[in-house]
């Protein structure tokens, strides 16, 4: 068995979007260029659609039947009780999700470092491949939890049946997408969540900025950002108290065809230097960066 107290940097493995209306909100990836697959329903109450790329994904999220959502518990992370309080404040990116190869030893990782003491959570459910045949997956998760960000939730995935999950056919976008970037957390005192942070990514090399910084993972980084950065950048005024996650980026092969398809779709944008976004009023409470692979 792995040893528990031993950790090491692992990549993004896909980042939780609350939405209201998720056949609206798949819609909206899709005249972006993104490929969104099917819905799927969980036991717990909510209901998701996923944009895939290699290694990573976007879970866009609802609640389909309120009735069977757990609430949280001693030892108990609900998902769908956390996905639910986060819709109650509005879309958008509530959850970030790195790989996991032992979910249960991340688990005991995260309690001896006093980050999580939350059991392991195993589900499993019917996936469609693209031919329309029907395959087993499953997962296993483990949670943490900062405490200073109470409105972010952090969690590890583990895949028992990665051969049925990972599909190339499903990673082809029509804007060109070719993998998630990173995710973008936004908070007025960026200095307080790194800590927690280091323990969650297994020790992620930092970058500093000024009061920022990014931890470099393995697939993708995590920027933690104030206000005055996020706006710069993103040309957003968000709120970063307390702390929240503002978005996402992927990487393109071309930024001139994500303008154009946006130009073309009549979806507001702004082009910077390095990157195209879009603002959180424009997508479902999330913003949505394309940077140039």
């Amino acid at each position: 068995m792995p040893d528990p107290t031993s950790t090491s940097p692992r990549g993004l493995d896909h980042l939780v979007i609350g939405v209201r209306d998720l056949d609206a909100a798949g819609a909206f990836y899709a005249r972006l260029g993104f490929r969104v697959g099917a819905r799927n329903r969980h036991p717990w109450g909510t209901e998701n659609r996923i944009v895939q790329f290699p290694g990573s994904f976007l879970e866009l999220v609802t609640i389909g039947d309120a009735s069977l959502i757990p609430e949280h518990a001693p030892g108990r992370f609900s998902f769908g009780a956390f996905v639910r309080e986060a819709l109650g404040r509005g879309e958008g990116m509530s959850m970030l999700v790195l790989e996991s190869p032992d979910a249960k030893a991340d688990a005991a990782t995260y309690k001896a470092a006093g980050i999580g003491d939350f059991e392991p959570f195993f589900f499993e459910r019917t996936g469609v491949r693209p031919d329309g045949s029907q395959v087993r997956v499953a997962f296993s998760l483990a949670f943490a939890a900062d405490e200073a960000a109470p409105e972010c939730g952090f969690f590890v995935c583990q895949q028992h049946e990665p051969q049925n999950f990972w599909n190339p056919a499903f990673q082809q976008h029509e804007n060109g997408a070719k993998g998630l970037a990173s995710a973008i957390m936004v908070t007025d005192e960026p200095a307080a969540h790194r800590a927690f942070l280091t323990a969650f990514t297994g020790g992620a090399e930092i970058i500093d900025g000024n009061a920022d910084f990014v931890l470099g993972l393995p697939r993708g980084r995590i920027d933690v950002l104030d206000a005055e950065a996020a706006g710069a950048i993103y040309h957003v005024a968000p709120d970063p108290t307390p702390a929240r996650f503002l978005g996402f980026s992927v990487t393109v092969a071309d930024l001139g065809v994500v303008e154009r398809r946006l130009s073309e779709a009549d979806i507001p944008y702004h082009h910077g230097d390095e990157r195209i976004s879009l603002a959180p009023e424009t997508a479902f409470g999330c913003v949505i960066a394309f940077e140039a692979a």
